[in-house]
């Protein structure tokens, strides 16, 4: 039998460029937190709660129609064009947030931008997984998560380094006439365009997923890109095995199997709970309710800022030791730790803020909260739900899980100010505590390992649970 000899650099390249959907995605989620404290009094919205609220989370609603959307383009056109219209979508709201003169310009442009992570998020992930060899495929997957983290990391950066010093006099750090709030902010969006451009440009030198063209009889243009990825023993093996899956194996009195059916429900479900668990995890809150968190701990705005670039770079740090475990740990084990371990910090989290522990407690128990997610939930949620789901209606399930994803994140956002006023800090953390033991239970209960599997032993494996 003839040994495959992948080629590695031409796969790294291909999840590198679609990767770098993940890095805009990051970037575009997080600039905001640190443009909060300037853009919030530029639009007078600084006492308006429900003001506040609807900045944060609007780009969420874009999420939210992105995903749904991305699942019938994707099976429907590829993987490659909805990548495309996510680029343009970057750069249409990079541009147009900065240059906002309302509030209203404002929350338009970022549910543009939002509509781009929305498909971003989904197709990314997807084509990844699908031009990636088994052995290899969880690291691969996860370079999406390390580029989302990246793009946050350089957020805090770019937003740390454009605002000037902020005065510790409250009157004069929200004055209308300092540079952060009249200017400031418009750059920290600003700078999303050079990457946009450059994600735009890329996605031509790269091809459709050969498993998407296999599904659809192109399996030439599949063989050939399968070819260069691993030769063609392996091409006409994952050609052949893509084609043997009860999905593909469809007569034309079988196309309903091209839908959602009763035996699908299950898997549909662990894709589903996990996106929703990896969101009301409570993680995000951190990056974007910083200034309220730290605030609570006794940091002034300009050290928050500062704070927020320490949890990127721990954040990147783990995501890389993710990267090269998950495909020897295994997806199950991590997720289970993840759960476990946020549980715990968050329990002692929600202690500190009760007892009203301030300063470094605090940032050290956000930073230990920031690693456990960054090696467990963060990327490998991705990866399993990237791979569960059978070739021929991938693109819709995914779509699916993603949108459940976005809508958990826009309730986690829009409900965390509502969750601190009645519960306080330490109620709220003890509330995402008892969810990540909720999580811990359903993953040992319902999830098998994905490890070490081709994406057909996968699908044939969960059908017949």
């Amino acid at each position: 039998m003839k040994v495959e000899k992948l080629n590695l650099t031409y796969i790294l390249f291909l999840a590198l460029v679609s990767a770098m959907g993940g890095f805009l995605f990051g970037y575009d989620w997080v600039v905001i937190g640190g443009a909060k404290p300037f853009y919030e009094p530029y639009f007078s919205i600084t006492n308006l709660p429900a003001a506040q609220g609807w900045a944060l989370s609007s780009a969420l609603v874009g999420c939210i129609v992105g995903a749904s959307i991305s699942g019938v383009l994707a099976d429907k056109y590829g993987r490659k064009i909805p990548l495309v219209l996510a680029a343009v979508l970057f750069i249409i709201s990079a541009f147009g947030t900065g240059y906002s003169s309302s509030f209203t310009e404002f929350i338009v442009y970022r549910i543009v931008g939002g509509v781009g992570i929305g498909l971003a998020s989904t197709i990314s992930p997807m084509y990844i997984a699908e031009i990636s060899p088994s052995k290899y495929r969880g690291q691969f997957v996860a370079l999406n998560q390390l580029t989302i983290v990246v793009g946050i990391l350089g957020a805090q950066i770019v937003n740390w380094c454009i605002a000037e010093t902020v005065p510790t006099q409250e009157a004069e750090a929200l004055a209308l006439a300092s540079w952060n709030v009249s200017t400031g902010w418009r750059w920290m969006f600003w700078a999303e365009l050079a990457p946009a451009l450059l994600f735009f440009i890329l996605l031509f030198f790269i091809p459709e997923s050969p498993r998407f063209l296999a599904s659809n009889n192109k399996k030439d243009k599949a063989l050939d890109i399968l070819f260069k990825i691993g030769g063609a023993a392996y091409a006409t093996k994952e050609v052949n095995a893509i084609c043997q899956t009860p999905q593909i194996k469809t007569t034309a009195t079988e196309k309903d199997d091209r839908n959602f059916n009763s035996r699908l429900y299950p898997i549909m479900l662990i894709g589903i709970v996990l996106a929703i668990f990896q969101q009301w995890c409570g993680i995000n809150i951190i990056f974007n309710y910083a200034q309220e968190i730290f605030s609570a701990a006794g940091y002034s705005v300009g050290d928050m800022l500062f704070n927020v670039v320490i949890t990127g770079g721990v954040n990147l740090i783990f995501t890389v030791l993710a990267i090269r475990k998950v495909d020897s740990w295994g997806r199950r084990n991590l997720l289970l730790f993840g759960s476990i371990g946020l549980a715990f910090v968050y329990a002692l989290l929600g202690g500190a803020y009760y007892f009203e522990f301030q300063g470094w407690p605090i940032l050290l128990l956000v930073v230990c909260a920031i690693a456990i997610y960054a090696i467990s939930l963060a990327p490998v949620t991705w990866v399993v739900i990237s791979e569960i789901f059978p070739t021929r209606i991938r693109g819709r399930a995914m779509s699916l899980a993603t949108f459940s994803l976005w809508v958990a994140s826009f309730v986690l956002v829009f409900t965390f100010p509502l969750l601190n006023e009645a519960l306080g800090a330490y109620g709220t953390f003890w509330a995402y505590s008892i969810i990540c033991i909720l999580g811990y239970f359903f993953i040992k209960n319902k999830l098998p390992e994905t490890k070490g599997k081709s994406l057909e032993e996968i699908e044939n494996i969960l059908l017949k649970k």
